[in-house]
C-alpha cells in the first residue's frame, strides 16, 4: 500500500505539502505559546476565509480559471491584513486580545459565507478549505507552500534569539535595543503566512492546534526553548505523515485525523510524564529516607 501511495503524483504532492507544513507550523506556534497568544492562528484563519471567498470573486470577475485559482493568494493577503490589525490592536491597548480576536472570528467566518455567495458559490465551495482537503493539492499549491514555508523557517529558526527575547520579556528586549516593533510585526507576519500555508492540509478551524499542541506536548518533556522547537517540528512532520497515511487506508479528513493524533499524543504524553514524576518524587523520598538512617520498611512497621 505505501509503494502505491508514494507512486501517486496526487500522494507524492500531499506529502510534501504535509512536511513543510508539519515542519513550519510548530516554528511559529513556539513564539505564539511563549507569548500567550495561542488563540492567535484561530483568529488569522478565521480571517484567511474571507479571503479565500474574495479570491473567488476576483477569479469570477476575471473569468480566471480554475474559479478557486486565487483563493490561496487572496487567503495571503487576507491573512497578513488580520495579522497586522491583531497586532496594531494589541499595541495600541485600546481592546484587549481576545475582544480583537473574538471580533476576527465572527467577521472572518460571516465575510467568507457573504462573498462565496457574491461569487455564484456555495458553502460547501468553502469546506475545503475548512478542513482541508489533500485531494485538491496542486502542483501550483505545492510551489507557493514550498516558498512561503521556507521563509517561515529562514524567519522562525534564523531570527530565534532575538524573537525569543522578544516573546519571553519584551521589556528586557526594549532594554536590548532590539527592534521591538519590527520583531512584533515579523511574528505577526509569519503567522499569516502559516496560515496560509496549512490551510490546504488541516484547514483554517484546524490549523492552530498544528501550530499549539506539538509545542504543548514538547513543554511536557522540555524546559529549553531551543529543544521545545526542534521537537514540536518533529512531532508536527511525524503527526502529518502518520495522519496521511491513515487518511489514504480509511476515508476521514486528513486534518481531522492530524488534530486527533497530537491531541491523543498530548494525553498520552502528559499521562506517562505524570506517572513518571510520581515514581521518581517516590524515588527520591526513600533516598531521604536511606541518608536518614532510616529504611522505609521499617518506617512502615513502626506506622
Amino acid at each position: 500500500m505505501i509503494t502505491e501511495m508514494l507512486a501517486s503524483p496526487l500522494m507524492q504532492r500531499a506529502l510534501i505539502a504535509a512536511v513543510l507544513v508539519g515542519l513550519a507550523a510548530p516554528v511559529v506556534g513556539t513564539y505564539l505559546v511563549q507569548r500567550g497568544l495561542a488563540l492567535m492562528g484561530d483568529g488569522i484563519g478565521h480571517v484567511s476565509l474571507t479571503g479565500v471567498a474574495l479570491g473567488w470573486l476576483v477569479g469570477a470577475w476575471l473569468g480566471v480559471s480554475p474559479a478557486d485559482a486565487l483563493a490561496v493568494p487572496g487567503a495571503i493577503v487576507a491573512s497578513l491584513a488580520g495579522a497586522l490589525l491583531i497586532e496594531l490592536i494589541r499595541q495600541a491597548g485600546h481592546t484587549r486580545g481576545d475582544v480583537a480576536l473574538a471580533i476576527l472570528f465572527y467577521g472572518g467566518i460571516a465575510g467568507g459565507v457573504i462573498l462565496i455567495k457574491f461569487a455564484g458559490g456555495t458553502t460547501t465551495n468553502l469546506n475545503s478549505y475548512l478542513f482541508g482537503s489533500i485531494a485538491t493539492v496542486s502542483e501550483n499549491d505545492v510551489r507557493t507552500t514550498a516558498v512561503l514555508a521556507l521563509l517561515i523557517l529562514a524567519v522562525g529558526i534564523g531570527l530565534r534569539g532575538p524573537l525569543f527575547a522578544l516573546c519571553h520579556d519584551e521589556e528586557f528586549a526594549r532594554a536590548c535595543g532590539l527592534p521591538v516593533g519590527v520583531l512584533n510585526i515579523l511574528v505577526a507576519v509569519v503567522s499569516a503566512l502559516t496560515v496560509s500555508v496549512s490551510m490546504r492540509v488541516v484547514g483554517v478551524l484546524l490549523v492552530s492546534a498544528v501550530m499549539i499542541v506539538p509545542v504543548a506536548i514538547a513543554q511536557l518533556v522540555s524546559h529549553s526553548f531551543g529543544r521545545t522547537m526542534n521537537l514540536a517540528m518533529v512531532l508536527g512532520v511525524c503527526a502529518c505523515l502518520a495522519g496521511l497515511f491513515i487518511t489514504y487506508a480509511v476515508a476521514v479528513s486528513p486534518g481531522a485525523m492530524i488534530v486527533c493524533l497530537l491531541v491523543a499524543t498530548y494525553a498520552l504524553t502528559a499521562v506517562l510524564t505524570w506517572g513518571a514524576k510520581r515514581v521518581f518524587k517516590r524515588k527520591d523520598l526513600e533516598d531521604e529516607r536511606l541518608v536518614d538512617g532510616r529504611l522505609p520498611e521499617v518506617e512502615a512497621s513502626r506506622g
